[in-house]
Formats: C-alpha cells, structure tokens, sequence
C-alpha cells in the first residue's frame, strides 16, 4: 500500500506527515474555485437536461464522473507543494541545561557521582557533542536554585541546595528566544522541591513547538538510606526563647531500628532526641525542644549520624540560619475592667528581659491606669489614636472592653495591626469580649479566629463552667503547653480545675486551629484557645474570662 501511494503521490506517507502541503500557484485561489465551481454547475445542469434512453441513474453516474475529473483537474491548476523543514547546519540551537544542585554529587550504581555522567556524555571531547555540533549550535545552561550560562558542564560546582526545574526552563527559553530554538535537553536526577508547577514553564514551549528531551541520572530510590524532612524555624527569635521544631525522618530499609536525632548550634549540641522508625512509607516525626542563648545569627543543624550500611549519608541533615535577637517586645494589653489575670499576667512575664507588657487599664470613663510605660506622653489620652502609636507595639491584648468605646477607626486600625503590621492579636473572654461586647459586624470580627455568634450578643448571659482539654492540633502546640521541657500528660490535663467562661464560642473560621476545648456537660463543646494566620500577623482568642 506504501508503495502504491509513492507512485500516486511521489513521496511517502511519512513525508507527508511531517511536511506541509500549501498551494502555489500564481491564480488566485478564490478565482480558481469559483471556475471550478461554475464549470461543474454547467456540467451538472447538462446532464440533467439531457433527454434521449439514458435513465436518471446513468446520468447521475456521469455526473459524478466528470465532477470528480473537474476536482482533479483544480486541484493540479493550484499546483500542490510539500513543504518538509531541514535543520541548516550551525543555523539552529539546542540548549543543554544541567542539574548543578549538591543531589548530583550523589554517587549511582556504578559509585561515581551522578554528576560524572553529564561531564562524560556532555563534554566537550565527547562523540555525542562532536555529532550535534556538526548540525548545531550548542548553549549549555546550569540551574540549581537559580539558572544561568556555562561554558560547558566541567564549570559546575553542584554546590546548590534547591533544584527549580521551572525557572530552569524559562530562562533557557528566553535566553535563546531570538535564535531558531531546535529543542532542550535537560539532564538532572529529577529532585525538584521549588514547589513551581513545572507545565506553567512548558505549555510555551509547546506552543513554540520546542521540545523538551529529558536525561534522568541516578536511582529513583537509594536502599538502605535515611533522610531527614525539611525543618521550619522562625528567621528571628528573641533569646532565651524556647522553640519547638518537628523533625521529620524518612528511610528505606530501617524499619524498626531507634536512631537519635541531634541539634547542633555549630560545634555545640543543644539537644538529643531518638526516635523509632517504622515502614517504609511511614515517616517518623521527633519533635524536639531547645533554647537559644546566644545572640546574633546561628546556623542550626538538625541531623541523624550516618546509620551502618546507609548508601547515602549527604541527606542525613537539614541546616536552618535564625537570627538570635535581645531586643524587647513591646507589647500593649488594654483592659476594660479590673481582672485578677492581670496581676499573673504581670507575674509571669516579670523576669523575662525580652517582653515588656504595657498595661493600659480603664478605671473610669476617660480614665486609665497605666503600668511599664516609657515616658509619662505614652498613653497619655488612652488607647492609640493613630496607626503610628499603636504599630509601635508588636502585640496587643484585648481584654473585656466593648466594641462601642473604639472608634470604626480605631476597630479598622486593630484589625491592620494584624494584617498589614504584622503584630499579633490575643482577644481573651469577657461579658463586654466577643459577641458579648458588641464585636459582630465589625473589622475586628474578620481578623478572628472564632465565628462570633450572633445569638450570643443577646443580653441574656449563661455563665458557663468548662472542662479544658486540648485537641490533636494542640497537644503539640507551644502556646498550649503547660510544661517547657515535655507535652502535658493527660493526667496533667486531667487535675487542673475547670474554667469559666461567659462567651459561646462553638465554631473557629474556616483554616482556623482550636488548640483548647472546653467540656460543658452538653452536647457541644467550646472553644477556649484558638488561633489563625490573618495577612502578615496571627490572631489568637483565649474566650474564657479567668485562668489557672
């Protein structure tokens, strides 16, 4: 059949496939077609006029014929070309893109690096370069974190610590954007954790019909081998500041083996934990505790010795740079009403050099106590009128003060504190807190953590006692630990005295944590300690009006 449609159509079906077929001759198309098409009206009305034996089905039949030999004979007047492309040589380029990130220092099967296959195929002695570059034009990129142009792949370093395929991608293209572009080759072992969708870099190049010819290098596994998860640190912390960090540990071939888990400020250890490993597909997590004292910036390494027998040992560690600050924290909490918790407030935050808690407390209408202030204008006229005095603060508690004192500025500016400043925002319970005190509706309610119920606003108020027990999410949590150097045991949980509670809060918005519930005797549950992420600062609500 191949053979036959040579001989038809002169060359094969493949060239067909990949050529063009276009049009070129010197009539214009339309008047060619219009001729055709008035040729073949006049053929059809004579056969359909003609008289004589012939039957309407002959004449049908010959009226077929001779418009099929029109078609074939327009067809040939527009003179049909294939067009196939041909690479010209040295006139079109390929860009080679080469992993340069620490993975490719990894050694494969045969012990050498990864990284050693790419030097060998890709150099510039290599047979392979020699043959492409008798057709082309040859522009090698490295890309790690970051991508940019070599001269060849014996200039990487392989010293990079994220590999951004994505990015990769979108700089080789634009940089070869004014140069007929044949294709890309990108070697890499494929561990990309830039968290980029890798389509968004090439549905341009498939709309420029490049293609994209990947060289994957190294194992998809490595047996036996642990690895240690990304870890999460704040990039500055106060210090003395006790911090929290959930280490995640994966492996392949060390299933029911105990393996320690350290943290290292340089050359000193600041805490060891052990964890035990189960299958396979089941991380472990350690979480491990520990205070930083000294001040400026630390390189912190979370890391598990190389175990007996492990392939790999370069991804037994994770390091974290935190800047160690002295500085204070300025902190403004403002309450409506005399409270005890004011006093332990004060107490437990008396010996920590690194708080500093202002104490802005209404006695009166138009009159305020006030407690640590800097300077006898601080505060002078009562809450912060402007956003200038009340961001100079990095907290703010509320207290049980209603909504009605505050301005919608003042609400408006509350709210911005959190989500614009950055600051944080703790809004403990109260009969004037919450729904109680007016809050719905207003700026404050949308930086919330908790759904204010409407209901709850009524005058009526149902004094409530709780019995306090934390969530999942909470047993873990800094802020809902009552021990520093442990979690809180259940039993501990268990022998603290209830709490009271005049405010129904029964819901926490939606990508909202509850930390604490309270146990009514009822049906449902409240919620007593909750937080979320609101713009670039946190909200927490505490809706309880007295504490242990």
């Amino acid at each position: 059949m191949e053979r036959l449609f040579e001989a038809l159509f002169k060359f094969r079906p493949l060239l067909f496939a990949e050529g063009d077929l276009t049009f070129t001759s010197p009539w214009p198309m339309a008047l060619l077609v219009l001729g055709a098409a008035a040729v073949a009206a006049a053929a059809v009305a004579t056969y359909g006029t003609a008289g004589g034996r012939t039957s309407a089905g002959d004449r049908t039949v010959l009226a077929t014929l001779r418009l099929a030999a029109l078609g074939v004979l327009t067809f040939c007047l527009l003179q049909p070309t294939l067009v196939l492309s041909s690479t010209v040589a040295q006139r079109n380029f390929v860009g080679i893109l080469v992993d340069d990130s620490r993975s490719m220092t990894l050694p494969g099967e045969d012990g050498q690096p990864r990284s050693a296959f790419a030097t060998e195929v890709f150099g510039a002695e290599s047979e392979l370069v020699e043959a492409l570059s008798e057709r082309f034009a040859l522009r090698y990129f490295r890309f790690a974190g970051d991508a940019g142009r070599i001269p060849g792949p014996e200039a990487l370093a392989h010293d990079g610590t994220r590999t951004d395929l994505a990015s990769a991608l979108d700089r080789a293209r634009e940089e070869l954007s004014s140069v007929p572009l044949s294709g890309l080759v990108v070697l890499s072992d494929g561990a990309d954790n830039a968290g980029r969708p890798l389509a968004e870099a090439l549905v341009p190049l498939q709309a420029a019909s490049v293609p994209v010819y990947t060289v994957g290098l190294g194992a998809e596994a490595l047996d036996p081998d642990l690895q240690v998860g990304p870890v999460e640190l704040p990039r500055t912390v106060l210090q003395g500041s006790a911090l929290v960090v959930d280490v995640l540990v994966s492996h392949r071939g060390f299933e029911g083996r105990r393996v320690p888990v350290l943290v290292e400020d340089g050359v000193r250890l600041l805490v060891q934990d052990t964890v035990t490993l189960a299958g396979p597909d089941e991380p472990a997590i350690a979480r491990v505790r520990f205070t930083l004292d000294e001040v400026g910036p630390r390189r912190i390494r979370v890391r598990v010795p190389a175990q007996d027998g492990e392939a790999v040992a370069q991804n037994n560690a994770r390091d974290i740079s935190v800047e160690v600050r002295e500085n204070t924290r300025k902190i403004l909490y403002f309450e409506g009403e005399p409270r005890w918790d004011v006093k332990f407030l004060k107490r437990a935050v008396e010996d920590d050099p690194n708080l500093q808690v202002v104490l802005l407390q209404r006695t009166a209408d138009n009159k305020f106590y006030r407690r640590d202030i800097d300077g006898p204008e601080e505060l002078v006229d009562g809450f912060p009128d402007t956003r200038e005095e009340l961001f100079a603060y990095e907290g703010l508690i509320l207290g049980s003060v209603e909504a009605s004192f505050f301005t919608s500025d003042q609400l408006s500016m509350i709210a911005d504190f959190v989500s614009q400043r950055g600051g944080g925002l703790l809004t403990l319970g109260g009969r004037n807190a919450l729904a109680e005190g007016g809050y719905g509706g207003t700026a404050v309610e949308e930086a919330l953590p908790v759904v204010l119920e409407q209901s709850a606003a009524e005058p009526r108020r149902a004094y409530t006692e709780v019995k306090v027990t934390p969530t999942p999410a909470g047993r873990s949590h800094p802020a809902a630990q009552l021990r520093t150097d442990q979690e809180t045991p259940d039993s501990l949980w268990e022998a603290l005295p209830v709490l009271s509670t005049l405010n129904r809060i029964e819901r926490v918005k939606p990508g909202a944590t509850p930390l604490l519930v309270g146990d009514t005797g009822g049906d449902t549950d409240r919620i007593v300690l909750a937080h979320q992420r609101y713009g670039r600062g946190k909200s927490v609500t505490l809706a309880v009006q007295d504490l242990w």
